[in-house]
């Protein structure tokens, strides 16, 4: 089983995610910022990864350090359960739709961090969630997962939507990518020999 524990505690944020990647999609998530939540469901449900996410932060303050230290706690559990990456997929991308939205999010568990992040919005929050904030929580997830990881919302006019979409796209990039491929059982994806 490829799975991981991690807390994160800072004078910020209290962060405890564990989290299964053979899992069925199952999740737990209660981070204090409800579209959050509803974010990181998406990447369970279609990640098929189960998740349990129980966040304290100051978001008296605002939501900007729950939201990235989120991704900082969610890309070190990823790197944990993932090992030695042998016998990994190692690639991944996907296209998701949502009514007139369509995002493409392609990952590579290069053992690089690098995000090329593309999202126009068109509002600047959903709700009372601050949309800039997505940015900051795929390259905490980029940088401590270490991925390279490129998102593009390619069209839409929902704010809403162009969110979901990059999440279920994230989702279902990292359910590829993370898929065991049989043929290279024990083998490192890379000619280096090392990710």
């Amino acid at each position: 089983m490829r799975t991981a524990d991690i807390t994160r505690n800072t004078n910020e944020t209290r962060i405890r995610v564990s989290l299964n990647l053979d899992g069925t999609g199952k999740q737990a998530i209660d981070t204090g910022v409800p579209f959050l939540d509803h974010m990181i469901d998406q990447i369970a449900r279609h990640g098929l990864i189960d998740l349990d996410i129980k966040c304290d932060g100051d978001v008296h303050i605002d939501d900007h350090h729950t939201v990235e230290d989120v991704g900082i706690t969610l890309g070190q559990a990823v790197a944990k359960a993932v090992g030695d990456k042998k016998g990994l997929t190692r690639y991944g991308h996907s296209y998701v739709p949502l009514d007139e939205a369509l995002s493409r999010v392609v990952i590579d568990f290069s053992g690089r961090p690098g995000l090329e992040y593309h999202v126009p919005f068109t509002r600047s929050h959903v709700g009372r969630f601050d949309v800039d904030l997505m940015r900051e929580f795929f390259q905490g997830f980029v940088n401590h997962a270490l991925v390279s990881m490129h998102i593009d919302n390619l069209r839409g006019t929902n704010s809403h939507h162009q969110a979901e979409t990059v999440f279920k796209a994230f989702g279902r990039a990292l359910r590829m990518a993370l898929t065991p491929d049989p043929r290279s059982e024990g083998v490192i994806p890379s000619t280096k020999g090392v990710l």
